[in-house]
């Protein structure tokens, strides 16, 4: 089973890229902070890529900005590509079934 659950902080403002074939695609890094503290006693975060497609995208890019705080359900995906040296290079990456807003940022500075 491929199942992942995160709940953490948007690191940017999210940006829909239309594709060729009329989908819509919204990539995002979420900051999601471990629940221990490293040897020097600090709470380390970890910033895992996300990707939305068609839908989702959209209303995630309508109602989400930077330092938001969402949960996205989704699985574990490994793909790889080649680099401008011929190189094999790997992405790991969430991609998003599902993403709830938890809090938001902004409405704490109005």
């Amino acid at each position: 089973m491929n199942h992942v659950i995160l709940v953490g902080r948007l690191t940017g403002d999210p940006e829909v890229v239309k594709m060729e074939n009329n989908s819509t695609r919204l990539v995002v890094n979420l900051a999601v902070p471990r629940t221990y503290k490293n040897s020097e006693g600090i709470y380390e975060t970890d910033f895992i890529r996300c990707v939305l497609w068609n839908g989702i995208a959209d209303r995630a890019s309508e109602y989400c900005k930077k330092g938001d705080i969402v949960c996205i359900r989704g699985r574990l995906q490994v793909r790889s590509y080649e680099c401008e040296s011929n190189e094999k290079k790997f992405i790991t990456e969430v991609v998003a079934e599902t993403i709830a807003f938890v809090s938001s940022y902004h409405a704490k500075e109005k």
